[in-house]
């Protein structure tokens, strides 16, 4: 099992992007980044932090409970299950471990249980399904390398940014440049409400609409 990884950390990078939607990021990294076929489960607080990456044997958790040892405050547990939605990877007991040691969240790709918890919950978790049937806990895993989660590939210290519309991540050096084209993409986008509110807005095609 793979456990080394030392990634240079500036927490600035990852305030930046509090409370921006992840769609806007998605449209400044060519829309092709993030997981697909997973869904929030918790109650709808953003998500954000830094991966700490596990890869899981289909059904299997013990390099979950592995890497709950590892966590560091703002890490986000990002869990390559391959996609096995027949057990249940986390559940209530590993949501609280991980909260109680700083983590912002998880992202499973396969399944987790007691939902309800999770739903009550600002702790972020994005999973594909939810199932009452339990993991194996037999191992192998491994953890801090490179995933795969909802065929998008994710390294460990990947920034992760999570809504109600999905999940995107990024390297922590990509951070500056997709901010500064974040914030200018906000802006124009303020500006075309602002003219739709006061029927100035012209369309795609040069059109100014009715009023």
């Amino acid at each position: 099992m793979s456990t080394t990884t030392d990634i240079d950390w500036d927490h600035s990078l990852l305030v930046a992007f509090r409370g921006k939607p992840t769609s806007i990021i998605s449209d400044n990294m060519d829309r092709l980044p993030g997981p697909v076929g997973l869904r929030p489960f918790h109650s709808g607080a953003q998500l954000l932090g830094r991966a700490l990456t596990v890869r899981t044997c289909v059904g299997d958790n013990l390099a979950i409970h592995q890497a709950l040892e590892l966590i560091e405050p703002g890490d986000v547990v990002v869990v390559d299950g391959g996609g096995d939605v027949s057990r249940a990877l986390v559940g209530e007991i590993m949501k609280a471990i991980a909260e109680r040691r700083g983590a912002a969240g998880f992202v499973i790709d396969g399944a987790i249980r007691d939902s309800a918890a999770f739903a009550q919950s600002p702790f972020g978790c994005y999973a594909r399904a939810a199932i009452h049937r339990g993991p194996y806990k037999n191992g192998p895993g491994e953890i801090n390398v490179p995933v795969s989660v909802g065929g998008c590939v994710v390294a460990p210290g990947d920034i992760v940014v999570g809504d109600e519309d999905g999940i995107v991540t990024f390297a922590p050096e990509r951070a500056r440049s997709l901010i500064i084209a974040v914030e200018a993409q906000i802006k124009r986008e303020q500006q075309i409400m602002q003219s739709i509110a006061d029927g100035t807005y012209k369309g795609a095609y040069g059109a100014v609409s009715k009023q």
